[in-house]
């Protein structure tokens, strides 16, 4: 039993690492934007708003890929959680568990993400006809 726990800890470890990687993305992306709100507004330029959903746009994708992998290595806790004790291979690859780009772009619209980051976009667009 104790491999089977010690194979699902550096499994946690990954899945831990990746949910912490997507709340920092969140941080930043609200920090960048604003920040690039705060320059269009002093600079009185409009146009520059859209500057800001360079980053908003990637950050939105590197979370999505964040929270893919997740998704892939919480299939494989599923996997090793069930298996027998001598099956135990300490192996971290999520390949047979991937959903391939379709599975990456159900993520990347998921409802929590959609409802965070589709916000931010929707931020930019008002700001930016707001300034106007």
């Amino acid at each position: 039993m104790d491999r089977k726990l010690k194979h699902l800890d550096f499994i946690q470890g990954a899945i831990n690492r990746l949910s912490t990687n997507s709340f920092l993305l969140k941080g930043w992306n609200i920090v960048l934007v604003s920040a690039l709100f705060v320059i269009a507004g002093s600079k009185s330029d409009q146009e520059f708003t859209f500057l800001a959903l360079f980053p908003a746009l990637i950050i939105w994708g590197l979370d999505g890929y964040f929270l893919w992998q997740e998704r892939m290595y919480r299939l494989l806790y599923d996997a090793v959680r069930i298996k027998d004790e001598n099956d135990v291979d300490f192996s971290m690859s999520t390949k047979k568990m991937s959903t391939g780009f379709a599975g990456f772009c159900a993520t990347l619209f998921s409802k929590t993400l959609l409802v965070f980051h589709g916000a931010i976009v929707g931020a930019i667009f008002i700001f930016y006809l707001l300034a106007r």
